[in-house]
């Protein structure tokens, strides 16, 4: 195009409507008006996100073959092929071992917390809402996903569903500064507002300006009305930080997410909430008292053991007395049953004992 007027008022033009796009999207909300759209254009490229995630493999298996060109160095390519396939041999088996170990760290934080919920892998990031921290995940309206259900992983709050096409959908994050979720303290019911803060850390606002509340500290989701966007007892993270400024009607903490926002692969949308409030019981068990558990059992161990072996020589006392009892017992006849050897020996004590006797002998 040529730089005349006519294209730089074209260009000033196109400009202005985007901004004021932006303005519009960001003021809306949730209630966007350009979330039609948004769908609409998440039903067009969802598929095509799919094709590109599913082909970056074969991507890579292919440089291996450009490097075997040249007759002079066949062997040298040979070999880097074998180094290569070898490579990545080593690290499939690395991925495969962590998506099990992904898949079932997240089956039982669902498990822990009653939570039905759809699996999901994380195909792009920062799609289609402007500036936000986003991702795209492989699930969607045909797998029943609907907007504002809480997502999770094995480690605890993910984010929440804000856009759903047929086969994807847009997960806001929850370290994104228009995320905004309520907490409650563990062991209590201290409650707060976890707001985002565009990095690794969270800032949490707590209703009572008095609250107790300390470094390591952990906390989880109080649960919106419904279940919708957020299920109750999620875990969030562990408070790094403690304000402490007075006079302020709130208390406000920075809190570490347990979720590593920057390496998400495998997650799940809750679709069904639990029947009954989880409260703390998803929350990870800390290092201390895994520690101290690991410590009792093998104190209990110990003295099993122990026992054990007393319990032995006591059986083994037992037994002898046990053994002479019923040996006195099965010595015992009946009329009309022939005696036994303990009855002849039995029989020849008493008839000595009646000789020694001075009465039997008159």
């Amino acid at each position: 195009m040529r730089d005349t007027r006519e294209s730089r008022l074209l260009l000033v033009l196109l400009v202005s409507i985007a901004f004021a796009l932006i303005t519009m999207d960001i003021r809306g909300g949730d209630n966007s008006p350009l979330n039609g759209p948004r769908e609409a254009t998440a039903a067009f490229f969802g598929p095509v996100e799919n094709g590109v995630a599913s082909a970056v493999d074969p991507v890579g298996n292919a440089i291996a073959a450009v490097r075997e060109s040249g007759g002079r160095h066949d062997r040298i390519s040979e070999l880097e092929r074998e180094n290569a396939e070898l490579r990545q041999q080593l690290g499939s088996d690395a991925h495969r071992d962590s998506r099990i170990q992904q898949l079932d760290d997240l089956l039982q934080t669902a498990g822990a917390g009653q939570y039905g919920i759809v699996g999901a892998q994380v195909i792009a990031i920062g799609a289609t809402q402007g500036f936000s921290w986003t991702v795209t995940i492989d699930a969607g309206s045909r797998d029943g996903i609907a907007r504002d259900m809480t997502v999770l992983n094995g480690d605890g709050l993910v984010g929440r569903v804000t856009t759903v096409g047929p086969s994807t959908s847009t997960v806001l994050l929850a370290n994104d500064p228009g995320f905004t979720v309520g907490t409650r303290l563990e062991g209590g019911d201290e409650l707060g507002f976890a707001t985002g803060r565009g990095d690794n850390a969270l800032d949490v606002q707590l209703l009572n300006q008095a609250a107790q509340v300390k470094k390591g500290d952990r906390l989880v989701t109080f649960g919106s009305a419904e279940d919708k966007p957020f299920v109750p007892g999620v875990p969030v993270g562990e408070v790094i930080n403690v304000d402490r400024t007075a006079g302020d009607l709130t208390r406000t903490v920075q809190v570490r997410p347990y979720v590593a926002f920057t390496r998400l692969d495998l997650v799940g949308v809750v679709v069904e909430p639990p029947r009954e409030n989880p409260r703390d019981t998803v929350l990870p068990p800390r290092p201390e008292d895994e520690k101290k558990s690991a410590e009792d059992e093998s104190d209990k161990s110990d003295t099993t053991g122990q026992g054990d072996g007393s319990g032995t020589g006591d059986e083994g006392e037992d037994g002898t007395e046990d053994g002479t009892e019923d040996g006195g017992v099965q010595n015992r006849t009946t009329p009309g049953e022939s005696p036994g050897p303990g009855d002849s020996n039995a029989r020849r004590e008493q008839d000595a004992d009646q000789d020694d006797d001075p009465a039997t002998r008159n």
